[in-house]
């Protein structure tokens, strides 16, 4: 990641979520942090922003200490000013979606750090309305929503049912060019039957190559059940993106173009 980082000149990382395992931190001076994020993005490249959703593993810890202004102290790159918050470049606006709250099963759970978020309802419904505003406010070329979960994945976790009832049309009807997602531990790139969005998964941070798959009824373009990340290049028109293994080798790569009239919205 550091060497395509530093070749590439970029700009930020932006993180899928589950950033710390198994249980987030407890803390801002839990030692955790250091081991799962600062002592292991050491690369000159990777010295940049870095923009983070939680995942499910960051919520059963103390969920808010992510979020807290003091973690900057230990690491100034690790930005979470909110579980949900946008991302403004100019060229593309990034909507960082907070996924795990929509999870019905994760709601019987105890270890779940619902402070902030319940009742659930509630929650879901200022969030989406909050999306729907941004969304239609959003001057950007490209849109593209991030969140932990995915909404169509053919890795060992599937589609997500609460997902594709509840955020998936508000994606669709705001013509959102990308949904990019962790939770799966895999590389994939998948496109909608019937709207131009694109479904990719870069959850390749950790352990992976468990075998397991599920169908869905999207395109499946590309799929990878390894290790790796992802890398993305973005003009007013075009955009180039990339799957890369642990080692830097390109896996797959593929454009997206847009026409002057999309980019002039």
């Amino acid at each position: 990641m550091g060497v395509v980082g530093e070749k590439m000149d970029i700009d930020y990382v932006i993180s899928t979520g589950d950033n710390i395992y198994d249980d987030g931190i407890a803390n801002t001076s839990d030692p955790l942090f250091k081991e799962s994020f600062s002592n292991i993005y050491t690369a000159k490249g990777l010295q940049k922003p870095w923009y983070l959703v939680l995942g499910n593993h960051d919520y059963t810890g103390n969920a808010l200490a992510q979020l807290d202004p003091a973690i900057r102290n230990v690491d100034s790159r690790y930005t979470v000013i909110a579980k949900s918050f946008i991302v403004n470049s100019g060229i593309a606006d990034f909507f960082l979606v907070d996924t795990t709250p929509f999870i019905l099963h994760y709601w019987n759970n105890t270890k779940f750090d619902w402070r902030g978020v319940a009742p659930r309802d509630t929650y879901i419904t200022n969030l989406l309305k909050d999306l729907e505003y941004a969304l239609t406010e959003s001057k950007a070329p490209w849109k593209i929503v991030v969140g932990h979960h995915p909404i169509s994945s053919a890795c060992g976790h599937g589609n997500n049912t609460e997902l594709e009832q509840l955020l998936l049309p508000v994606l669709k009807a705001h013509g959102v060019d990308m949904y990019v997602n962790g939770h799966d531990h895999c590389l994939q790139r998948i496109s909608s039957r019937d709207s131009h969005l694109h479904f990719l998964t870069s959850g390749g941070g950790s352990k992976a190559w468990a075998g397991k798959f599920k169908a869905t009824p999207d395109k499946v373009e590309f799929l990878y059940d390894g290790q790796g990340f992802m890398s993305m290049r973005l003009s007013k028109t075009e955009a180039h993106l990339a799957f890369f293994d642990v080692a830097g080798n390109v896996l797959h790569c593929w454009g997206l173009a847009k026409t002057a009239a999309a980019a002039g919205h």
